[in-house]
């Protein structure tokens, strides 16, 4: 095989190999965002163990309402007190980017949710979280997120 068509050959090569790890990247965003939707799914039916499901066991995750960063168990307790209180009826999710860098995901994005409370009070809230999740055997999960209300 003359140069020029070996010269051919490897940059074909190198544009179908680019256009794989293209489309792993996509659906790996696409399923990021997926886990993502799921949990505030979760968390709108109020069904925490299915939340708790998609955190590692060595989650921490910093709301801005809170101190400081909550471990899954403390955030698990958390969840489930703001539960008694209301739940969330509405919720909108908007984001912006999705970086992967191989089993680990950056996902930032922008809310708005409506927390109806026992007496039928509603509030109206935006904000924003990053969210960090990890590759795992059976999925992606949450190991950190940081964010809340911007109010």
């Amino acid at each position: 095989m003359n140069v020029p068509a070996k010269l051919i050959l490897v940059m074909f090569g190198s544009l179908l190999f680019s256009a794989v790890g293209a489309q792993d990247a996509s659906d790996d965003e696409a399923n990021v965002l997926l886990v993502i939707e799921r949990a505030w799914e979760a968390s709108q039916k109020g069904d925490q163990d299915k939340v708790d499901d998609m955190l590692t066991n060595d989650f921490m995750g910093w709301g801005r309402g809170s101190p400081a960063p909550r471990s899954k168990t403390s955030t698990s307790n958390w969840s489930r007190f703001r539960a008694a209180m209301g739940r969330v009826v509405r919720y909108e999710l908007y984001p912006l980017s999705i970086t992967i860098h191989d089993d680990v995901a950056i996902a930032h994005y922008l809310y708005s949710s409506a927390f109806k409370d026992k007496e039928g009070e509603i509030d109206i809230s935006n904000g924003r979280y990053t969210d960090v999740l990890v590759r795992a055997e059976d999925g992606w999960k949450f190991l950190a997120w940081h964010g809340g209300d911007d109010d």
